[in-house]
């Protein structure tokens, strides 16, 4: 697939060599940004830099490297932005566990409500799981310093830890099941 720009629109020689090297720009931008789409983005964004760049009289070596130069560095900025948002994002499933601050009535009700069911679970269980549940999820503790804490292997402490998991999941299954 070739490309077909027109060149009547290039009133300097900076526009010109951007637009005869714009594929050579774009696989500059793809090697940092890892994707052609993402690249094509990047080299646009860079077309738009240009109207606002003090223009360059100097020779066409030096306007090719402010081209590449203006385009190496929208690809690492956007390489580092999207770095960022991957890094902050999270699955469908966490979304929907958000707590949102102004729920109804009825559904701080049945969130309360679910909240003592799972304590309750809790508390079904013998106090050494419910213990390594408690500070592994609620604490953050490391499973390893659970096990050296409770005198047990880390892999007691998983399954430990696993159990109570799976219990309070039947418990608030249970639950849901006779709200509905």
């Amino acid at each position: 697939m070739t490309e077909q720009l027109s060149t009547s629109t290039c009133d300097t020689p900076l526009f010109q060599a951007f637009v005869d090297n714009r594929s050579i720009l774009v696989k500059v931008a793809t090697r940092i940004t890892g994707c052609r789409s993402r690249a094509e983005d990047v080299v646009q964004d860079a077309y738009f830099r240009l109207h606002s760049a003090p223009q360059i009289t100097s020779s066409f070596k030096a306007q090719l490297s402010y081209l590449f130069q203006i385009v190496r560095n929208l690809a690492i900025d956007h390489y580092r932005k999207q770095a960022l948002e991957q890094r902050y994002t999270g699955s469908e499933e966490e979304g929907l566990n958000v707590v949102t601050h102004n729920a109804s009535p009825e559904a701080l009700h049945i969130n309360y409500a679910t909240l003592e069911h799972i304590a309750d679970a809790l508390g079904q269980l013998p106090a050494r799981t419910r213990y390594a549940f408690e500070m592994y999820r609620l604490h953050g503790v490391p499973q390893k310093d659970i096990a050296q804490e409770l005198g047990v292997s880390p892999t007691l402490v998983n399954f430990m830890i696993r159990d109570a998991l799976v219990h309070c999941r039947k418990v608030a299954k249970a639950e849901h099941e006779q709200q509905a």
